[in-house]
C-alpha cells in the first residue's frame, strides 16, 4: 500500500502486477489510505531514502514545506539521514580496534581451554557413572544366587 503513496506514488498497475491484487481493489485501498491524515502512513525505506535525498540540498524553509506536503517532520529528515549515513558507513569506521580484537582473541582462547576442561571433566564423570552402575550389578547379581 505504501508503494501508491507519495513519495514512491509506483504506478497500480504495477503494483497489482506484483502482489497480485486486482487494480480496483487497490484503488480502493488507496483512497481509504489517502482520506486519512498523511501522519498516520507509514513510509517505506525507499520512501525515507528519496526523502532524504530530496532534501538535502534544501534550505530550512523549502524542506519545513516539502515535509508539510508530504507529510513528515524535519525531526524524521534528520533522523532519516542519521540512519542512512549510519547505513552506509565504510567499514572501516565500523572495525574494532587492534586492542580490541586482541583481547577478544585471548577471551575466545580462555573459553575454549575452559570448555575443553568442562567437557573432559563431563566425560570422566560420565565414566564413573557407568563403572559404578557396573560394579552395582555384579555386586547385586551376586547376592541373588
Amino acid at each position: 500500500m505504501a508503494r501508491l503513496l507519495p513519495p514512491e506514488s509506483a504506478a497500480i498497475d504495477v503494483v497489482a502486477r506484483d502482489i497480485g491484487i486486482g487494480t480496483d481493489t487497490l484503488e480502493r485501498w488507496r483512497e481509504d489510505a489517502r482520506s486519512r491524515p498523511a501522519r498516520g502512513r507509514a513510509w517505506t525505506a525507499a520512501g525515507r531514502l528519496e526523502a532524504v535525498v530530496t532534501t538535502a540540498a534544501m534550505n530550512e524553509a523549502d524542506k519545513s514545506a516539502w515535509c508539510r506536503s508530504h507529510g513528515a517532520y524535519p525531526e524524521e529528515l534528520a533522523k532519516w539521514r542519521a540512519s542512512a549515513t549510519t547505513a552506509l558507513a565504510a567499514p572501516e569506521e565500523l572495525r574494532a580496534s587492534p586492542q580490541a580484537t586482541r583481547h577478544d582473541r585471548k577471551r575466545i582462547k580462555e573459553l575454549e581451554r575452559e570448555l575443553l576442561r568442562k567437557d573432559r571433566a563431563l566425560a570422566e564423570t560420565a565414566a564413573l557413572l557407568v563403572l559404578s552402575k557396573k560394579v552395582q550389578a555384579i555386586f547385586n547379581k551376586g547376592e541373588d544366587e
